[in-house]
């Protein structure tokens, strides 16, 4: 303890029991024993502060990256949404000029797709006559005499 030996600490204890007597001894080790315990108590209480204070700079730390991530994304949102400034007509009739031309192709493509498509034909079937025969008719067995012929 304290990097002291056995023969430090029993030479430690005989002082002390010379220097308070055997009268004071227990009650000086009682504070001994309660002023180590309270300093105990302080180092962990600094040490376990020291740690949530950390753990709040990191999270703070992480909080900042998360906001710079979104300033970063909201400017390159800004940037995409804001409509380009035409101030010319030229700019104007270019860009009639392209979807005109966007047009153009998307009828074409719609035209050639009408093409290649297949015609779609609704193909019927003609209904099936009732015959109005009894259960056991002399066609079923063979001739008209209702005699069977492979007899």
């Amino acid at each position: 303890m304290f990097g002291m030996g056995l023969s430090e600490i029993f030479f430690i204890i005989v002082i002390a029991i010379l220097f308070l007597g055997p009268d004071k001894l227990p009650d000086a080790m009682v504070q001994i024993a309660k002023f180590f315990r309270s300093v105990k108590r302080t180092v962990n209480d600094a040490k376990s502060s020291l740690q949530e204070e950390l753990r709040v700079n990191e999270l703070k730390e992480e909080a900042f990256k998360y906001k710079k991530q979104l300033d970063e994304a909201s400017e390159q949102l800004g940037k995409t949404t804001t409509p380009p400034d035409l101030t010319t007509l030229d700019d104007l009739q270019g860009i009639v000029e392209t979807v005109e031309r966007s047009e153009e192709k998307l009828k074409a493509e719609a035209e050639e797709m009408k093409k290649t498509e297949p015609k779609r034909e609704t193909v019927t079937f003609p209904k099936k006559r009732k015959e109005n025969r009894s259960v056991y008719a002399p066609s079923d067995f063979g001739d008209s005499t209702g005699k069977d012929a492979h007899v």
